[in-house]
């Protein structure tokens, strides 16, 4: 009788980087159990996203958790008041930042961890994500994981939770080359900050030009609908 397949926990968010991590654990044997979050969001369409991936892909669950960081805003994807940017890339945070998003997420994602006796987590952060969010970086991946091993009966079980990033170091169009090996369906993912009641990407937000870039980088047609040109 084979062994039952290792459980782990992704977040998943309905965009192309999370997509790619689901896919490179399916690829690894993992029990996929998918964890998105209704967090207040002004996209929350990309959760539709997140339900068609996990389900397409063969996730062995997948749970939304409805949480409330709009309540505390500071940021332009909760906080209807401020405007998403438009005009590119600049240097520093930039308002698009949820304050702690990533540490609340991981939080959430270790409890169910421990529910489910699964000691790894995967997220989706990389190379061009970590260059203006602080809790995309390694160190912070790497500190979370310190913090889970010490913070938790699986890891006073000498079971110590693994936080795994494994797009870390990877840009768009890397990630985007090695989605496509394994498979993934980039038409089904969608990374807007400002999508329309039909599943449409502005094509003029950060994520947008970011996803649009790595497309034509990476040498493959971009699937994505866009409200315009």
């Amino acid at each position: 009788m084979p062994m039952p397949a290792t459980p782990a926990i992704v977040l998943l968010s309905g965009g192309l980087d999370s997509a790619t991590v689901l896919a490179l654990m399916r690829r690894d044997g993992f029990a996929v159990h998918a964890l998105s979050f209704d967090y207040g969001q002004r996209h929350k369409e990309e959760l539709r996203y997140a339900a068609l991936l996990a389900q397409s892909m063969g996730a062995a669950s997948h749970r939304v958790l409805r949480i409330d960081l709009a309540a505390f805003g500071g940021s332009a994807l909760t906080d209807p008041q401020l405007s998403v940017p438009e005009s590119g890339l600049a240097p520093g945070i930039p308002i698009t930042y949820v304050p702690a998003r990533n540490t609340v997420f991981l939080s959430l994602a270790l409890a169910l961890a421990e529910v489910l006796g699964a000691r790894d987590i995967f997220l989706g952060v990389n190379s061009q994500d970590y260059s203006g969010y602080p809790d995309c970086r390694p160190e912070f991946v790497h500190a979370f994981e310190a913090l889970a091993q010490v913070a938790t009966r699986l890891g006073d079980e000498a079971r110590e939770p693994r936080i795994h990033a494994p797009l870390q170091f990877l840009n768009k169009s890397e990630i985007i080359r090695l989605g496509s090996r394994l498979g993934v369906d980039y038409g089904m993912t969608r990374s807007c900050y400002q999508l329309d009641a039909e599943g449409r990407s502005c094509g003029r937000c950060d994520s947008c030009r970011l996803r649009r870039e790595g497309f034509r980088q990476a040498g493959i047609a971009d699937p994505t609908p866009y409200q315009s040109s």
